[in-house]
């Protein structure tokens, strides 16, 4: 299973330790991480991942594999700048948002257009025409955004996207 981990280039110390123990876990559960690649929130979940024994990919914005952080195993080059954000979406089955930014919020919109289900710790709420909109599933810890994680890749959430479309089956 791949899971992306999202959130922003820039964390506190209780989002970087947040983002490490789902590196942890879903290392654990024998996930592969795939991410941005950089600093932030990306390189702690790598770090999280590499230090339980786990893989971790990082689809990087520019021409330069070296600019992934040192928990980045699998480096991948892109050149495309934020557009690489579209890439993290389609290579994660789900994706874990930790905090972040405005980058963040456009890999949260990718997945849920593209049905990929998206849990959320401590990152964006989203309303629509003043009203809530529970599109992002919410956790409350590591353990419970992984939890969510797996359990809507194999329950198949996710296949609808937000036109009604089935995305699996192209209906």
């Amino acid at each position: 299973m791949i899971i992306g981990v999202i959130g922003g280039r820039v964390c506190s110390i209780e989002e970087a330790e947040l983002a490490e123990n789902v590196g942890r876990e879903l290392a654990r559960r024998g996930a592969t991480v795939v991410c941005g690649g950089l600093s932030g929130i990306m390189e702690a979940v790598c770090k999280g991942a590499l230090s339980a024994g786990g893989m971790t990919i990082g689809i990087l914005p520019g021409d330069d594999r070296n600019a992934a952080n040192p928990y980045v195993r699998i480096p991948i080059v892109t050149g495309i700048g934020l557009a690489r954000n579209m890439v993290v979406v389609k290579s994660a089955e789900a994706l874990i948002a930790i905090h972040g930014w405005y980058g963040t919020l456009s890999e949260i919109a990718y997945a849920l257009h593209y049905g990929t289900p998206v849990i959320g710790l401590n990152t964006w709420c989203l309303s629509r025409n003043g009203e809530s909109d529970n599109s992002i599933i919410l956790a409350f810890d590591a353990k419970d955004a992984v939890d969510k994680a797996f359990y809507a890749v194999e329950k198949g959430a996710g296949r609808v996207d937000n036109y009604g479309h089935d995305t699996v089956n192209n209906r």
